[in-house]
């Protein structure tokens, strides 16, 4: 059976995450590596207090989701595909082996490091359930502004999408949204417009820090967040790495992408279950699984059976 790795995106973390990780070999070298690129222990980010920064929230999910996927290679379950959302697709990179984990790590720093700093006040993200990405995008041509804007940011499932942008600005997307027929609204806990022109700078940053490190053709298929199509060289890996947190996430256009191309189980890496409920609701004759401590050995035998 063909499996795709799916690797969560902020909103997914939680306290313990990286505590709550198989131990073994493996995940010890994992964060190891990790610890020792930054300079100080990745344990110390997966407290509570941690976790309300972008930083400790990006390089805590990078570590969970390489450390997690690494087991599973160990117990020979290997991915065809990887698709990685967000700050997940540095996580992907690694176990297809296109990039170090390494320099993933400073990447996921320097992106999180600059995410942070660029917007102190004013903006954020929101969910809006049970329109079209053509009724909200209409939506947002009567309201964004040069100085308001919002945009589309990630287009989770086909109706289930995210805007990201001027918060004044979100709030009358919402309020529009409902009176159209949303049947969800919500304002998202992240004060970073992520995956949408206002960071153009953080793109152009990663495209320049990425000319000096070295990108190799994935081993597996790995679908880009941008474009939603199946990457096979290091050109098209750079270029996702870089320019996704610019752009819209066409997510459930990935994992369609990933079905097309015989993939029968999806298995997400934690924390959470987002990606997988995703995939089960959204895909038709898909088996979808979030990797959870309780859950690994059942997964691993039936995986393997």
């Amino acid at each position: 059976m063909e499996v795709a790795f799916l690797f969560p995106g902020q909103g997914s973390q939680e306290p313990g995450m990286l505590h709550d990780l198989t131990p073994g070999q493996g995940t010890e070298a994992v964060l190891r590596e990790i610890s020792g690129t930054l300079g100080f222990d990745v344990l110390s980010l997966d407290t509570a207090g941690a976790l309300k920064s972008t930083i400790g929230v990006q390089l805590s999910l990078l570590a969970s989701g390489v450390a997690t996927a690494r087991h599973l290679l160990s117990r020979s379950i290997r991915p065809s595909v990887v698709v990685g959302m967000s700050v997940g697709a540095f996580a992907a990179a690694v176990v297809a082996d296109a990039i170090s984990l390494s320099d993933a790590t400073k990447l996921v720093r320097s992106r999180a490091e600059q995410m942070e700093g660029l917007y102190q006040a004013g903006y954020g993200m929101a969910a809006i359930i049970g329109l079209s990405e053509s009724q909200i995008s209409s939506i947002i041509e009567g309201v964004t502004t040069d100085s308001q804007p919002v945009f589309v940011s990630n287009l989770n499932a086909p109706r289930q999408i995210v805007v990201a942008g001027f918060v004044r600005a979100i709030e009358e997307v919402l309020a529009r949204a409902r009176a159209l027929g949303a049947r969800k609204t919500e304002l998202l806990r992240v004060s970073v417009p992520s995956h949408c022109p206002l960071m153009e700078s953080v793109a152009h940053s990663l495209d320049q820090q990425l000319q000096d490190m070295e990108v190799r053709d994935p081993k597996c298929i790995y679908i880009s967040n941008i474009h939603a199509r199946a990457v096979r060289t290091a050109k098209g890996v750079r270029e996702d790495l870089a320019n996704n947190i610019a752009h819209t996430v066409r997510w459930h256009e990935a994992t369609e992408v990933a079905q097309q191309l015989g993939t029968q189980i999806y298995i997400e890496m934690p924390p959470g279950h987002v990606l997988s409920d995703l995939a089960r609701d959204n895909l038709v004759g898909v088996a979808a699984h979030p990797v959870s401590s309780t859950n690994l050995e059942w997964l691993v035998a039936h995986v393997q059976h």
